[in-house]
């Protein structure tokens, strides 16, 4: 394997062949299997197989960690739903509009301690530093989670707020996710500080992107609606960069969020980010994160050959229509 892709298939096949208790249990399991087979793009177990395979262990020996990290993402996506009352997910019911909220609960709960177990099934002679790493991330990602219903809220966020939050919520985990593969690899904590570096970087860029596909993406290939960010007075990269420059721009912008949601405020706050020059602000942070991820590639051990598919992954992420 040396591509995304690769990776990707991998681990959704092994995703697909895990068999969850029946039975009596059916009601604590089946909405697991449910979140864990909707699909997605399988970054981060994807990243963690590749950083594992570049410092010199086969893909397969580190299939346990990449499955703990996607139970985990998906946990985590249990709950977010639920604290946002949103009733869909990749494109079906969420867990809690299919059953019920205490169900969305209590699977995602099991599912943290199945991550937990999964993830302690690296070889011994890493685990203690594995273990760490991963509740380091748990808990930026909860704090992650926090800051960010908070945002929603408060009325004072700054650009340096809302990347905080990012860099909690979802560049902790790509980070982990890269650190993770890389020490089960075998690396040395310099390499594995350096991937965990790149992971963090390439999340910031993720998000940005995702951000400005929300507004500025084709709705045939978003694989969403466009403008929900704005519809839900979200706090983007994208209204808080514009809110953040003086000038009539702002003041229309904000006077502009508060109209009722729909088209119309979709069609309004667009065109008052075009004229702010957000979308080329947007571009700008993107490709400035993308080059901090990629000096942290190129400052690892890594030969030149099998650092080319991590450059990929930034190219592709940050590059991508959906």
């Amino acid at each position: 394997m040396n591509k995304l892709s690769d990776y990707s298939a991998h681990i959704e096949k092994v995703l697909r062949d895990i068999e969850y208790p029946g039975g009596v249990l059916t009601s604590l399991y089946e909405p697991i299997s449910y979140a864990m087979q909707a699909g997605g793009k399988r970054i981060r177990p994807s990243l963690l197989l590749m950083a594992a395979d570049s410092f010199g262990l086969k893909a397969e020996e580190a299939e346990s960690a990449a499955v703990g990290i996607e139970l985990f993402h998906n946990f985590t996506l249990l709950h977010d739903d639920v604290m946002d009352a949103s009733d869909v997910r990749r494109g079906r019911p969420s867990v809690h509009a299919r059953w019920d909220v205490n169900t969305a609960i209590l699977s995602g709960d099991t599912m943290l301690t199945l991550a937990t177990q999964a993830i302690c099934r690296v070889p011994d002679s890493c685990l203690r530093e594995v273990i760490d790493t991963f509740n380091r991330m748990a808990i930026r990602v909860y704090e992650g989670q926090r800051l960010d219903m908070d945002f929603e809220t408060s009325e004072d966020v700054t650009l340096d707020d809302y990347l905080r939050m990012v860099a909690d919520k979802t560049g902790a985990l790509l980070g982990a996710s890269a650190r993770i593969g890389a020490l089960i690899g075998g690396a040395s904590e310099k390499d594995a500080s350096r991937m965990e570096e790149y992971g963090m970087m390439l999340g910031l860029a993720f998000q940005i992107q995702d951000d400005w596909l929300d507004v500025f993406g084709d709705p045939s290939t978003f694989g969403k609606p466009i403008g929900g960010d704005i519809n839900n007075n979200k706090k983007s990269y994208l209204l808080l960069s514009a809110l953040s420059q003086e000038g009539p721009e702002a003041v229309a912008i904000r006077e502009a969020m508060k109209f009722p949601a729909g088209p119309g405020k979709v069609t309004t706050v667009t065109r008052l980010f075009e004229k702010a020059g957000v979308s080329e602000k947007c571009r700008a942070a993107i490709n400035s994160y993308s080059k901090k991820a990629l000096a942290a590639l190129k400052a690892t051990s890594l030969s030149e050959e099998a650092r080319e598919p991590f450059r990929l992954i930034v190219e592709k992420l940050t590059g991508r229509k959906k």
